[in-house]
């Protein structure tokens, strides 16, 4: 059941997230007021289910987490919290001058997830379910550590999932290339679903402690997958090519 659980809410929330970040701007307002409404929902989750260990109270939590999750990735996939620099890459540009304006082109969204999950920590701090926080915090990990691959080069720099306003990242990206980090990515990753998964199987059947480890196990193990994605010729539009019907209908219009 966790891992039924993970993969249906990552699939299906991953498609809503880039058919909302994918429609006409004038459309973003009302995307990003539902989003909020459905992160303040999200914090409360997390906050009333941290206060009991029962199995219902940590899927409750590990709900709240994407909850919270998906209102930061839509404000900042729909461009309303990224950066202070909107615009590409100089030409030419290479080390720490590269690094700065890429970080530049984040930085926003990156103290928001950062004071987040210091909050969601802080709040968590001695309660007897901390599920909510844990997941909060993989998530975070897990995208820095994608992110920063990407800057440096992947084998497999598809973008078919980044939206128009923020095509100018492209420019930001490494050259097609394999190279230690991702394989040392991959691995970090793995480890730790391996590492959850032994909790999961140690812990009581049933138990609380056996689903939240079982809900980390799946969000992990589908990390390895999405930095996998990044090694191997695979295209996002796979998967949720039906999420993004602007694009796709202007792909149309540009082949007719």
């Amino acid at each position: 059941m966790p891992f039924i659980v993970t993969v249906a809410i990552w699939f299906v929330a991953t498609g809503l997230i880039a058919w909302a970040d994918n429609r006409e701007r004038a459309t973003f307002s009302t995307s990003l007021a539902v989003g909020s409404m459905a992160g303040i929902a999200g914090l409360v989750l997390i906050l009333l289910a941290s206060l009991t260990a029962e199995v219902w109270a940590v899927y409750l939590a590990f709900v709240g987490a994407l909850m919270v999750w998906g209102w930061h990735e839509l404000s900042f996939l729909t461009g309303a919290a990224a950066g202070p620099r909107r615009r590409p890459c100089d030409p030419g540009l290479t080390g720490l001058a590269r690094f700065r304006q890429g970080a530049a082109t984040v930085m926003h969204h990156e103290v928001a997830l950062a004071v987040t999950a210091l909050l969601l920590i802080s709040l968590s701090w001695n309660v007897p379910n901390q599920i909510g926080a844990t997941v909060f915090v993989l998530m975070f990990a897990m995208r820095l550590i994608s992110k920063i691959n990407l800057f440096v080069g992947v084998p497999n720099t598809t973008s078919e999932m980044l939206p128009e306003q923020l095509a100018y990242l492209k420019t930001y990206f490494g050259r097609n290339r394999m190279t230690v980090l991702l394989v040392a990515s991959i691995a970090a990753i793995a480890c730790a679903t391996a590492w959850f998964a032994s909790l999961a199987l140690a812990a009581p059947t049933g138990s609380a402690e056996m689903v939240g480890a079982s809900l980390l196990t799946t969000l992990t193990l589908l990390g390895v997958l999405e930095h996998l994605f990044l090694a191997l010729p695979f295209r996002d539009g796979m998967l949720w090519g039906w999420a993004m019907p602007t694009r796709s209908g202007q792909q149309r219009n540009d082949n007719a």
